[in-house]
C-alpha cells in the first residue's frame, strides 16, 4: 500500500485526483498505476485500470489469477468490474469513496454472489493516511474548505 500511496501523490503532483494502485502476484508488483484521465485525455485512465493493464501485459493474459489489488482509494463501478474481469484474487484499498464507491461505499460489485468471479475484499489499510491524501488535495483545489468525497 506505501507504494500505491507514492503513486497517489505522483498523480496529485500532477493536478490528476490522488490515486494510486498496485498488483501483486507471487510476491512480485506486476502492475502499477496513478490516475491520470487529465494527463491522458482518457476517462478510463484510472489508477487501477492502468495498474491492471500493465500486469495483463506482464503476465501475458487478460486472466490476472492469484494477483492481488491495492488502491488507495475503494474502486469505482468500472475499476471494480473490470478486476473481476480479469479475476483479481485480492483487492485491498485504503478509504472508502463514499460518493462513486463500487466496492462496499454504493455497490458491491466485487464480490457480489450473481458474478461469476468474486474478490476476497480487505479495506481500511493505511486507511487514515490515504483518506488524508485525498482531503488535502481536494481541500487545496476548493480553497482550503473540506472536501465531501470522503
Amino acid at each position: 500500500m506505501r507504494l500505491a500511496l507514492e503513486l497517489a501523490r505522483e498523480a496529485a503532483g500532477a493536478g490528476e485526483v490522488p490515486v494510486g494502485a498496485v498488483i501483486v502476484a507471487g510476491g512480485k508488483v506486476i502492475g502499477r498505476g496513478r490516475n491520470s484521465p487529465i494527463s491522458l485525455r482518457d476517462p478510463t485512465a484510472h489508477a487501477e485500470i492502468l495498474a491492471l493493464r500493465e500486469a495483463a501485459a506482464a503476465v501475458a493474459n487478460y486472466r490476472i489469477e492469484g494477483s492481488a489489488l491495492y488502491s488507495t482509494l475503494e474502486p469505482c463501478v468500472m475499476c471494480a468490474g473490470a478486476l473481476v474481469a480479469a479475476r483479481v484474487s485480492r483487492l485491498i484499498f485504503g478509504a472508502r469513496d463514499l460518493r462513486f464507491g463500487g466496492v462496499r461505499s454504493k455497490f458491491q460489485i466485487a464480490d457480489a454472489a450473481v458474478l461469476n468471479h468474486r474478490a476476497e475484499i480487505t479495506e481500511g489499510v493505511l486507511g487514515a493516511e490515504c483518506a488524508e491524501l485525498l482531503r488535502d488535495f481536494f481541500a487545496a483545489r476548493r480553497g482550503g474548505r473540506s472536501a465531501s468525497l470522503l
